[in-house]
């Protein structure tokens, strides 16, 4: 059956000479899988299309739904974030949040307000200026919510502790020792409450953001055991400690 979705660069590997295989984020299907064919060059050789990570896509596909790798018919590109790919550390934010994606999106599993909340957030990266070291911390503080362990706000000052098993701010620490100290607490609960413009405008040291991001992904860690190592966070904590 031919049908037509968008889809989300997160990732591609070599699979012959002929093409690549390329994990994408489609809006209809969820996580897929496609074989992307090489186009020939005026020369008559063939070379591999670039689908750099978090590219959007308007694809045509095959879907058979009994197959773990899917065929495009012809795909097209819905948004190009040049602002990204031209930028060093949009380029390694980039790569990092693909990464998290690939691990933490699960197979054919569509979830229409994730996509949309993932193509505008690209969006939004590709063309703003300001606060881009914040930015991976504000992303994935709010996917959370998408993939269901959402945390709560902090009501209360006196709530000095963020509780990564409960997902929520408490006055002592937990007993079973998951949880931030008062310093990274104060810093998830601004990030937690804000847009995209005020996380940007949250002031951290080097040290500050990385132990910040370090809590961050334990707290996926805890809700999705099956996390992968994340490569790519060592690059991040060089570029913005």
């Amino acid at each position: 059956m031919i049908e037509k979705t968008k889809g989300i660069v997160l990732h591609q590997i070599k699979y012959s000479d002929s093409g690549v295989v390329a994990q994408m984020y489609t809006r209809k299907n969820g996580r897929q899988s496609f074989l992307v064919r090489s186009t020939r060059n005026k020369k008559g050789g063939r070379q591999n299309v670039p689908l750099q990570p978090l590219l959007v896509l308007d694809l045509v596909m095959y879907n058979k739904g009994s197959r773990s790798m899917q065929t495009l018919k012809e795909f097209s590109v819905s948004y190009a974030p040049a602002g990204i790919f031209s930028d060093v550390r949009k380029s390694c934010i980039a790569i990092f949040l693909a990464e998290v994606l690939t691990s933490v999106l699960r197979e054919e599993s569509a979830n229409t307000e994730m996509f949309d909340y993932i193509e505008e957030s690209v969006i939004y990266f590709d063309r703003t200026a300001t606060g881009v070291p914040n930015f991976h911390i504000a992303f994935l503080s709010s996917l959370a919510g998408f993939l269901g362990f959402e945390p709560a706000g902090r009501d209360y000052q006196s709530d000095k502790y963020f509780d990564m098993q409960d997902g929520r701010f408490v006055r002592v620490p937990p007993v079973h020792g998951q949880y931030a100290g008062p310093e990274v607490s104060d810093i998830l609960a601004a990030f937690f409450s804000s847009s995209f413009d005020e996380a940007g405008r949250i002031c951290l040291t080097g040290a500050q953001r990385n132990e910040t991001l370090e809590t961050i992904i334990r707290y996926f860690s805890i809700h999705l055991p099956g996390l992968k190592k994340i490569n790519s966070i060592s690059v991040m904590k060089d570029i913005f400690s």
